[in-house]
């Protein structure tokens, strides 16, 4: 398992970006909240690229690129009770309704990413999409262990310092809304320990070819 402190040179903690696209977002959030280390993951070598070419270009120190499949680099490369904070942002919505069980975030991957959260780390969730962003509102207060942060909304169409991508700004341009989704786990939580470990056993038995599928999950933003 990577050391994460010696690759960043510090002990700041670890955020993750998951579809981090053209690292638009993660370089305004790394910008933005210099006190931690942010990860930003993609499946696609174009999206890993640019994100390089931008981070090097205003000279950020503390974001690092990693191209794979995210449940599988979760497994192998995060230990748990780690991250500080996620950020899934405009993921494949799989419009066509025999298609929704592909998408990636569902009860099972929630589950699944809490094992590498440390109590009190955040989620942030956005989509341009409605009924993914209404499906996400209405399972997260199902999942038990997280908080919502924007209670008593379930959602909200503006988050006060959340930056926005590319692909988010030219959603709006189109007339679209953005569903902005965040919770927190709970510092005190020990009660789905069972079924998210055996989420986390499930991914361990992932294939290659699995995990390609599971590549569609998240577009580039």
């Amino acid at each position: 398992m990577p050391d994460w402190q010696q690759i960043f040179g510090n002990d700041r903690p670890l955020a993750l970006e998951i579809g981090s696209g053209m690292g638009d977002f993660v370089a305004r959030m790394a910008q933005l909240r210099p006190e931690l280390n942010f990860i930003a993951i993609d499946y696609y070598n174009k999206g890993c690229l640019k994100t390089c070419k931008r981070i090097d270009t205003q000279e950020l120190e503390n974001v690092r690129v990693v191209r794979d499949e995210a449940r599988s680099f979760l497994v192998r490369c995060i230990p748990p009770a780690s991250l500080s904070a996620i950020f899934i942002n405009c993921p494949d919505p799989w419009p066509k309704l025999r298609h929704r069980k592909r998408r990636l975030v569902n009860r099972e991957f929630i589950l699944f990413l809490s094992q590498f959260m440390l109590p009190g780390a955040d989620i942030h969730f956005a989509t341009d999409f409605e009924d993914y962003g209404q499906d996400v509102a209405r399972l997260m207060p199902e999942v038990t262990g997280f908080e919502n942060v924007l209670q008593p909304d379930l959602y909200r169409h503006e988050l006060e310092g959340y930056p926005l991508s590319k692909y988010m700004l030219k959603f709006l341009a189109e007339g679209k809304k953005i569903h902005f989704i965040h919770y927190r786990k709970c510092v005190r939580f020990h009660g789905h320990t069972a079924r998210a470990s055996e989420s986390l056993e499930n991914a361990l038995h992932l294939t290659s070819s699995s995990a390609m599928n599971e590549s569609a999950q998240y577009n580039s933003k």
